[in-house]
């Protein structure tokens, strides 16, 4: 009898531990996350096919001449024949805009560079997706449009060679502080369209011209262990935003390091009054965030300031270090916004603030529409976080802006600004929430 005990009580611990693991692999709206998120296996170069090197094709390395047309006869022939891998192999090669075509891949060796060309005529105009608009616009140095099953891999580094744009757009806000980001003209360091079932692993990018990485209506994207970076000093690179993700679903972004002068990760997907009724924008839903580091950044992870619908978005178990803030919800003025379901969890670090929420009123335009749009953040959850910052609970918001089911749960928080105001969110739950150690209720 004391056996039978003994293993009805084992069985039992054995559900509940494998009950609480199930219920840490759900998504803040409480459906489970699939078991594709959670193989963030590496793909391997043998699986890629046939093996092109650019060298092969004509490319010389660690010249000053543009090499443009030799990697793209790379590109080319390897979707020619079928499909195939193009190596960068060791050494630094100089390029402009590299198209890759229906199944190519690019993996960029370990000592390899993959240069981008600072003249902008090297990027031709063509149709494309910025700050939340289809129009024309330079594009980036890795190029891949309607490539389902694009790889990018290899412990290289794609380097965008961003110090002459970063001069020329802030000679440009010199001669005009108001000047928009895209009246300077700068290219991207990767863009991917319109891809599903994409995976960047393991390689560098860094130095961007303008955004990093963009991805825009994308499914089934992983983004793993990449070390992304633009420096705020001596010279800022502005708008190097790591990793923007534009009208996209299901989203892995793992044991990646990112510190750039803008917004870490920034979740986007259109701007402007009848955003939410352009088929060509749309919402960003099933976002996995996790073991990430944070260096500089304006942000960790943003809402917007081009974003009208982000659901279930998780970030956990990462570290941050002079983040401006954990967490940004810019909350557009002339745009309706839905924010909902945001989960942070088991986050630790430093930032200025821990979440920041007010209209964000840098640039926007009503255009011919009388009445403002309102926007709504729900369902935000931080939970289990040792932070220090300098502002608390950096919020203010005005009549079009509702917030509602805020949650804050094992929050441990030395700042310099403990002040609170619950009562700006409708629904405010504080569960062991302490403040300079003091329990906050």
């Amino acid at each position: 009898m004391k056996n039978k005990v003994v293993l009805l009580f084992s069985l039992f611990i054995l559900l509940q531990n494998s009950v609480a693991q199930t219920n840490k692999n759900i998504f803040p709206d409480g459906t489970p996350i699939p078991n594709w998120f959670l193989d963030a296996s590496k793909i391997p170069l043998k699986s890629l096919g046939k093996q092109y090197v650019i060298t092969a094709f004509g490319a010389k390395k660690n010249s000053t001449a543009i090499q443009t047309l030799a990697i793209q006869k790379t590109i080319d022939q390897a979707a020619k024949n079928g499909g195939g891998v193009v190596v960068i192999p060791k050494g630094t090669f100089f390029s402009g805009a590299l198209f890759f075509k229906p199944k190519t891949h690019l993996y960029v060796s370990e000592g390899a560079v993959l240069k981008g060309s600072n003249n902008i005529a090297d990027y031709p105009k063509q149709a494309s997706r910025m700050e939340g608009q289809n129009l024309d616009y330079f594009v980036a140095l890795v190029n891949a449009y309607g490539v389902d099953g694009f790889t990018i891999s290899g412990k290289g580094t794609i380097d965008g060679n961003g110090l002459k744009y970063w001069e020329a757009f802030w000679q440009r806000r010199k001669e005009n502080p108001n000047c928009t980001n895209l009246e300077v003209s700068r290219p991207r360091l990767v863009f991917i369209w319109n891809s599903n079932n994409v995976q960047l692993q393991d390689v560098k990018l860094h130095n961007a011209g303008f955004w990093t990485s963009h991805y825009y209506k994308c499914n089934n994207v992983k983004i793993i262990d990449l070390h992304i970076y633009s420096p705020y000093e001596p010279v800022k690179a502005p708008s190097t935003d790591a990793i923007d993700i534009d009208a996209c679903s299901n989203v892995l972004i793992k044991g990646c390091y990112m510190s750039v002068n803008d917004d870490a990760i920034a979740l986007k997907g259109g701007k402007g009054p009848w955003a939410d009724k352009d088929p060509l924008n749309g919402g960003n839903s099933n976002i996995l965030i996790e073991d990430c580091e944070f260096g500089f950044c304006h942000a960790a992870l943003t809402s917007g300031s081009e974003a009208i619908h982000n659901k279930n978005i998780l970030m956990r178990n990462c570290h941050v270090n002079e983040a401006k803030r954990l967490l940004w919800l810019k909350m557009r003025p002339d745009t309706p916004q839905k924010y909902e379901y945001i989960t942070l969890e088991n986050i630790k670090g430093q930032a200025y603030s821990l979440i920041y929420v007010k209209p964000w009123t840098q640039f926007f335009d009503m255009k011919d529409r009388k009445d403002t749009p309102v926007s709504y953040s729900e369902n935000i959850t931080l939970k289990n976080i040792d932070l220090k910052c300098d502002v608390f609970f950096d919020i203010a918001i005005n009549q079009y802006v509702k917030l509602k089911n805020f949650t804050f749960e094992n929050l441990n928080i030395e700042t310099k600004n403990s002040a609170i105001d619950k009562s700006i969110v409708n629904g405010f739950t504080l569960k062991n929430v302490k403040v300079n150690n003091v329990l906050v209720e």
